[in-house]
């Protein structure tokens, strides 16, 4: 009896405060699925917050690109259309524009869950992701504002299939034709990163993405420092997120809270970000530092050798003096010994 009342307010507790739910939660078309395409976003930690700065941010820059969100209105039809309808076509009419008001409309973004701790996805309609995407980086970098607290990257999808690498294969070989394949060619980079996926390996799956790309044009070229492509490939449990983007090193590899920090212009047209501005001026630094050390060194061994040189003329000139003292005192005392030797022989 107590172990059935015990269970009762347990289930009764889970109910109040939601409990039992969190699982259910992201079901359905609120998870990450193949098809798909729209925005990853990462943050550390507190991933409401992340979200309603994503949909500010988001929502800012697209009234830019592509106007303001228009919203379809239901059950909206012309007074003539009204007049020339019998009580039959009316009523079904009515019944239609029910159903539709009651169905859910998509809207330009929806926020689901991701499948990865600290990463959502953001799901895009009728827009281009990657372009939103560099849109925003760009203005950042350019103003540089600093517009969220919590998002950390934002990285497009345009592209995604299951993430077993035969799919893989098979998806990529059309998806990156239009970047690579000839006469299309550029510098690239690959940045892979598996999240609760433990079966594919990011030297192999590298490896035959760049054998892909080589095969579609042999003038691409792999560059790690300032490419002009980053083929981008997100997998999450079993779905792989790909896309090709510009300026990743530029715009530090989209993340939204290094771009907007100063950075200065290099003579061969890269960029100096703050990091290596700062490595730059330890290491010209420590030049200057070896360079007084060494210049110290030697005015200290300038100094010891001078001071040398004193010490052994003052000594030198000590000796020639101590020296003629000597010969002065044997020239004075010679004759007083003589004296003396003579009264003791008197003496005796």
């Amino acid at each position: 009896m107590s172990a059935a009342v015990s269970n009762d307010s347990r289930k009764r507790g889970k109910k109040r405060y939601g409990g039992g739910h969190h699982n259910k939660r992201w079901k359905g078309s609120r998870e990450l699925e193949v098809g798909m395409q729209g925005i990853l976003i990462t943050c550390n930690m507190n991933e409401r917050k992340c979200t309603a700065e994503a949909f500010n941010l988001l929502n800012e820059y697209a009234d830019q690109l592509y106007g303001p969100e228009k919203l379809q209105e239901n059950g909206s039809s012309s007074g003539e259309e009204e007049e020339e309808e019998d009580v039959d076509v009316a009523l079904k009419k009515e019944v239609a524009q029910i159903k539709a008001s009651g169905a859910k409309q998509e809207r330009r973004f929806m926020a689901l869950d991701s499948g990865a701790n600290n990463v959502i996805f953001i799901k895009t309609q009728n827009l281009e992701a990657d372009k939103l995407v560099h849109h925003i980086l760009s203005d950042l970098h350019t103003t540089k504002k600093k517009k969220s607290r919590v998002i950390l990257r934002m990285l497009p999808v345009t592209g995604t299939c299951k993430a077993f690498q035969e799919d893989m294969v098979k998806y990529l070989t059309t998806f990156l034709e239009p970047w690579f394949k000839t006469p299309n060619c550029g510098t690239y980079q690959i940045a892979f990163k598996a999240r609760n996926s433990s079966h594919n390996k990011r030297d192999e799956i590298i490896k035959t993405i760049a054998g892909m790309v080589g095969k579609l044009n042999p003038k691409n070229k792999v560059d790690l420092t300032n490419p002009e492509l980053t083929i981008i490939v997100e997998v999450i449990k079993v779905v792989c997120c790909i896309s090709v983007v510009k300026d990743y090193a530029l715009y530090r590899k989209y993340n939204v809270q290094e771009v907007g920090k100063e950075d200065t212009p290099k003579p061969d047209g890269g960029v100096n970000t703050a990091e290596e501005k700062d490595k730059k001026n330890e290491e010209e630094t420590d030049k200057e530092d070896k360079k007084d050390e060494g210049e110290t060194d030697k005015e200290d061994k300038k100094d010891e050798g001078e001071t040398d040189k004193e010490d052994k003329k003052d000594e030198g000139e000590m000796d020639k003096e101590e020296k003629k003292k000597g010969e002065e005192d044997i020239d004075n005392n010679v004759p007083h010994d003589k004296e003396e030797d003579e009264n003791k022989g008197d003496g005796e």
